[in-house]
């Protein structure tokens, strides 16, 4: 691992395989690991209530995303971290290194979210849809931001077509690419100060 600091975000709708990489990474890159939806989960803990109807509180006070999305930003800053979240690849674009993006198609991102939360494929589909609808309003009302545009990411994934650990594979390749590449250019610059 080069010395320098590095952000990684991961980013992705819910049952992307966001988490799960992101955590991936941390570990084989030993990087501190930071959730923003977590983050969020815990809000909602806080209140009480479930993270829909977070979310539903959420588009009518700002305040929650901003909190959320300020505490994006100061892990960054901090660096030597993997932020997963919906919006980390925008909240921490002027920090981050490489900035994944995640996906996978509707009902394959159910299934797995039925799966992981022992709910029916219908509950998650519905939760699902609340989410990301509700996602897509607040952060167009709040930053302008459109989170179908994905121009701003370094790589972007489909992980229904690839086994967890092919996806794992392709992560770590690119991210020992990239330290690799970092770590020649700060040695030529120190050559290039040097002479």
């Amino acid at each position: 691992m080069t010395k320098d600091k590095i952000v990684i975000t991961v980013s992705g709708p819910p049952g992307s395989g966001k988490t799960t990489h992101a955590k991936k990474i941390a570990e084989k890159f030993n990087l501190r690991y930071f959730s923003t939806g977590k983050y969020f989960r815990q809000m909602a803990l806080k209140l009480g209530i479930s993270l829909e109807k977070f979310h539903s509180k959420a588009e009518v006070n700002s305040k929650f995303d901003f909190k959320a999305d300020n505490k994006t930003i100061e892990e960054a800053k901090k660096g030597n971290v993997v932020i997963d979240g919906h919006l980390t690849g925008w909240m921490a674009k002027d920090y981050a290194d490489i900035k994944i993006y995640l996906t996978a198609p509707l009902k394959t991102r159910a299934k797995r979210i039925a799966k992981r939360d022992g709910k029916s494929i219908e509950d998650a589909l519905e939760e699902i849809r609340i989410r990301e609808e509700s996602n897509k309003r607040r952060y167009l009302k709040y930053y302008g931001i459109n989170l179908d545009d994905l121009s701003i990411y370094d790589i972007v994934i489909n992980t229904e077509k690839w086994k967890e650990e092919e996806v794992s594979q392709i992560l770590e390749k690119l991210i020992e690419y990239y330290i690799k590449k970092k770590s020649l250019r700060n040695k030529e610059t120190v050559n290039i100060n040097e002479t």
